[in-house]
């Protein structure tokens, strides 16, 4: 059985008097990968003929070099919401918005 401890971020929490409801997404850093370098590797996947690539390839570098530069992050994040009594929240030290949980996941 492997343990896999995960940070996440709170996004929301809503306070309801009795219950705390917070919605977290996995803490991670992302690296900045361009529009271009993106487009480039999707036609290399695309493209199966080594000829064809070679002869497109050039082409598309100095289209897209023309191009304002985008950088994207992407990343498919796990998101979890909890409800738990307002109590067990306290103890935890009350996190808001923002703060990071470390929650332990492992099949029981």
């Amino acid at each position: 059985m492997q343990n896999e401890s995960i940070k996440y971020r709170i996004n929301q929490m809503t306070d309801t008097g009795t219950s705390v409801n917070l919605v977290l997404s996995e803490d991670v850093e992302l690296e900045a990968v361009s529009q271009q370098q993106m487009m480039l590797e999707a036609i290399d996947r695309a493209v199966t003929d080594k000829e064809v690539k070679e002869q497109i390839r050039p082409l598309l570098e100095a289209i897209l070099k023309s191009q304002p530069q985008t950088l994207v992050k992407s990343y498919s994040q796990t998101v979890i919401q909890i409800t738990m009594p307002k109590k067990r929240y306290e103890k935890m030290g009350s996190p808001r918005v923002g703060d990071r949980l470390l929650i332990d996941i492992r099949k029981a």
